[in-house]
């Protein structure tokens, strides 16, 4: 049985654990979060267009700033992807199951995206538990999911908030989600599956 080194992360010096600038805005990401599901179950979709879009233009830039200042820390790869999940799994669960906006989110998507996050952290601590070390680098189909949902949920914020109904457009742009959403999902366990078979010989 396999014992999960949880201090991992002070292995490495102190330069990859700093905190730069990068890494504030990722972490104001993760601070705008509850304010942005608050909005939304209070009906203030205004509010919750405009703090999502302040959180998606952070994601943006803590990646591209922390490149062009040259401030790539170990601690800033961790916590961009996690930022960006707590971002969109607390936006989807919150319409899943708020049953007040003009255009909801099925919880069966909310379980499929669960499921899917779940499938790539226990894959990244077993690879872990095997390996020693696991860096962390999404890959271009992930990245592509991602962003597809922080502009689905700007946009079904938008739609909320100016009482649309483009009901075609969304169940088009839902579906597009959905197969990047599995497509991502499949692809992790292709990779995981391989790295384990890697680790194994």
């Amino acid at each position: 049985m396999f014992k999960l080194k949880f201090s991992f992360f002070k292995k490495f010096p102190k330069k990859e654990k700093r905190i730069t600038i990068s890494t504030m805005l990722t972490i104001a990401r993760i601070v705008m979060t509850p304010l942005v599901v608050w909005a939304m179950v209070a009906g203030k979709w205004n509010y919750a267009f405009w703090l999502f879009v302040c959180a998606a233009i952070t994601d943006t830039l803590d990646g591209n700033l922390a490149r062009w200042r040259n401030e790539q820390t170990l601690l800033g790869a961790w916590l961009d992807p996690i930022a960006d999940k707590i971002l969109t799994l607390s936006c989807f669960f919150t319409l899943a199951f708020q049953h007040r906006p003009l255009l909801a989110i099925p919880v069966w998507f909310v379980v499929i995206i669960l499921i899917r996050e779940l499938v790539v952290v226990l894959g990244v601590g077993i690879l872990y538990m095997l390996r020693g070390f696991m860096q962390v680098q999404p890959t271009v189909m992930s990245k592509i999911t991602t962003l597809i949902q922080i502009l689905f949920l700007a946009w079904l914020f938008a739609c909320n908030f100016f009482n649309w109904m483009p009901i075609k457009t969304y169940y088009a742009v839902f579906s597009v989600m959905v197969g990047f959403v599995i497509l991502s999902l499949l692809q992790y366990v292709r990779m995981g599956v391989v790295l384990f078979q890697r680790s194994r010989v």
